[in-house]
């Protein structure tokens, strides 16, 4: 469950930057404490649905975005995919699509 918490909370401090919002800001527009979403955004902090879904709104996320990609294997072997997820939500729109311009190039010349 701990790291349930920190995954979301990373999530939501990832959206949070990619806004150019403060904490203080999300907070206000959330309707909470500072203090509160950086306990969410450590994973120090279970958050109840409610405050998710109003967070989620300051954020302009779905909580389907939100959760998405979330739990179901209990394995330890690594997840790639999930990882290069997170990775790309702390990058802006344009950071993303130079991104996927270098993957998809990179893809062309790759050894059969």
């Amino acid at each position: 469950m701990k790291d349930l918490a920190k995954i979301i909370g990373q999530r939501i401090r990832n959206y949070r930057t990619q806004r150019g919002l403060s904490q203080e800001k999300l907070a206000e527009l959330a309707g909470c404490h500072p203090t509160y979403i950086g306990q969410l955004e450590r994973g120090e902090k279970n958050a109840t649905l409610e405050s998710i879904d109003r967070i989620a709104s300051s954020l302009q996320v779905s909580l389907s975005k939100l959760f998405e990609n979330l739990g179901g294997e209990n394995t330890a072997a690594r997840n790639v995919p999930l990882e290069c997820y997170e990775f790309l939500l702390t990058k802006s729109q344009e950071e993303q699509e130079q991104i996927i311009k270098i993957l998809l190039e990179m893809d062309k010349y790759k050894s059969n």
